[in-house]
């Protein structure tokens, strides 16, 4: 990946990886955007987009996601509103509609900035893109149960429970989209295990990883 050209960062992590926050933290080192679940949703939400209304859009100019988000107020204020809002949590499983139109979402927000996204099959959604970085992020279960009983105030059977629901709902929702498994490696420029590292650590690996 050349970050001296307009990029985009993929990063697929497991729930209580820390993987939202180190690609929060990964975009701000970057000086580019971060993109997540709560705001792609809230998008679709709040402006009832379809893809028929994308596709005139496109339509009418190729960098639609650039006007379309200037006239919205789409920046960072309100993405960090919509961050703080929705927490790191997991919903379940869109539609067949809902991810066609969050794939020409994603595609129009990469067609006008770098910028980092997480989740949201960005691994397959940008598989052909010409300077795509995609990443995993993962941790050992005795790690990421830990983890959210201190960041969501679980029970370690709440923990342990919420994880393994959120793991198959989210490898249900790749397969059936994608037709692939998120666990493959293959699909991955970089597999990192966060156990023993910080966030910020995790973090300068990627970025020396970039270069």
């Amino acid at each position: 990946m050349n970050k001296n050209e307009k990029f985009v960062i993929t990063i697929n992590r497991e729930l209580g990886s820390g993987g939202r926050t180190i690609g929060r933290k990964l975009a701000a080192k970057l000086g580019v955007q971060f993109y997540d679940k709560a705001l792609i949703e809230a998008l679709e939400k709040k402006y009832k987009l379809s893809v028929d209304e994308i596709e005139k859009m496109k339509g009418r100019k190729k960098h639609w996601w650039e006007d379309f988000s200037r006239a919205l107020g789409v920046g960072g204020a309100e993405i960090r509103d919509y961050q703080a809002k929705m927490g790191d949590v997991s919903g379940l499983p869109t539609t067949e509609q809902m991810f066609k139109i969050e794939t020409k979402i994603l595609e129009g927000i990469a067609e006008s900035e770098s910028c980092v996204i997480a989740g949201r099959s960005g691994f397959f959604v940008f598989r052909d893109h010409p300077n795509h970085l995609c990443i995993l992020i993962q941790a050992s279960m005795p790690y990421r149960v830990e983890r959210l009983m201190r960041k969501q105030h679980m029970s370690e059977d709440e923990a342990r429970a919420s994880i393994e629901k959120v793991d198959k709902m989210r490898e249900n929702y790749v397969k059936r989209h994608t037709g692939t498994s998120r666990y493959d490696t293959r699909n991955y420029d970089l597999v990192i295990r966060v156990d023993g590292k910080t966030e910020d650590e995790i973090v300068d690996h990627i970025l020396n990883f970039i270069g």
